[in-house]
């Protein structure tokens, strides 16, 4: 996107913008209130762009003011003039790149809540074990967001107190924004505490983010549904809802099945099995429509084989590597404790200058 293109697509924002605010403040449109919340949200997401662009134009006004100083007897005056000149194209510089990011369009599902999956995949109890790791490390993720909340939908533990699957929700603005890049294989490389050698291991965890979906987005027949009840078990996570009655709802036609058992009633758990469920299937449509391959499950996670990974955690080198942008961390303790937003904030600028590439910039 050159700077031409760039100021014109400005511009038809900026006109979009005053034509909304025009139209909050016409008394008819006032009545009706699903428009004016569908306006106002418009309006509120072409905001910041609105306002940076108007620093932008006001710094071109402000360099050309510069530029006619440089011609001043004064030296002192055309030294003033040149430094500013210095600071005011810095500025420019930095809000121009801010614009062409803000230009890209956004995932729709960017804002959603979202539901996570998490799987033992290669290595035994021991991949057990680096599941419950990473709930950990999710979770603490979370916590340290502010205001995002997580529960616990299902689970099916190992002996030792590792999981061989475990889903949960997390709720908070912008969730899916964050969090969907950590669909993949997850790889550790330690000791086990079950090795009693003392030999380094490999094992690797599955993860799949999904962003919660609406009725209307997925419709499922209610004849296509098989649902059994049964008796939950085991203890709940410190930082996660955990109560007996459980649900099994088996979709038919995929053999798609979900559980959950995090809920005081029937009604509840029904209603979470049945967000899952829909999340799953809107994944499988995504894959579908994006010509990728037909099960969502294999485009997140693949196979879950050593060879298969998106970020690798190495105990004895205190080292984690996100091998999608080459960044890496010498502080692993930090990192399962849920300081993973250099991994995020690196791989959401690599998508965002892909798509900028895409575009044309």
């Amino acid at each position: 996107m050159d700077s031409e293109h760039m100021l014109a697509r400005l511009d038809a924002v900026e006109a979009r913008f005053d034509e909304l605010t025009r139209l909050l403040g016409n008394p008819e449109i006032a009545q009706d209130y699903e428009k004016v919340a569908e306006y106002a949200k418009e309006r509120a997401d072409l905001e910041e762009k609105v306002s940076i662009y108007h620093r932008y134009r006001q710094i071109e006004t402000e360099h050309a003011a510069a530029e006619e100083m440089l011609a001043d007897e004064d030296e002192d005056i055309r030294a003033m003039a040149e430094e500013e000149q210095a600071q005011l194209a810095a500025e420019r510089e930095a809000l121009e790149q801010k614009l062409r990011q803000l230009l890209i369009p956004k995932d729709p599902r960017d804002e959603r809540n979202v539901i996570v999956e998490i799987r033992a995949g290669a290595g035994g109890d021991e991949a057990g074990l680096f599941a419950a790791d990473l709930l950990r490390m999710y979770t603490r993720y979370a916590e340290r967001q502010g205001g995002w909340k997580t529960e616990l939908i299902s689970e099916s533990r190992t002996g030792i107190g590792g999981f061989k699957e475990v889903v949960f929700t997390v709720q908070g603005k912008g969730a899916y924004s964050r969090l969907k890049y950590e669909s993949g294989v997850h790889r550790v490389q330690r000791v086990p505490a079950t090795e009693s050698s003392g030999r380094i291991h490999t094992s690797t965890v599955t993860v799949a983010v999904l962003p919660e979906v609406d009725d209307v987005e997925i419709h499922i027949d209610p004849k296509d549904l098989e649902i059994d009840t049964y008796g939950a078990s085991g203890p709940g996570g410190q930082h996660m809802q955990k109560n007996e009655t459980a649900i099994r709802i088996t979709h038919t036609p995929s053999g798609l099945v979900v559980a959950c058992e995090s809920e005081r009633s029937l009604t509840q758990n029904k209603l979470r099995a049945m967000s899952v469920l829909r999340a799953r299937m809107y994944e499988i449509e995504q894959a579908k429509q994006d010509a990728e391959i037909d099960e969502a499950r294999r485009s997140q996670v693949g196979t879950g084989e050593r060879s298969e990974k998106v970020r690798t955690y190495n105990y004895p080198q205190n080292r984690v590597t996100d091998h999608r942008v080459g960044v890496n961390s010498y502080n692993l303790p930090a990192v399962m404790e849920g300081d993973i937003d250099e991994f995020i904030d690196a791989l959401t600028l690599d998508e965002q200058t892909r798509r900028l590439t895409a575009m044309g910039a």
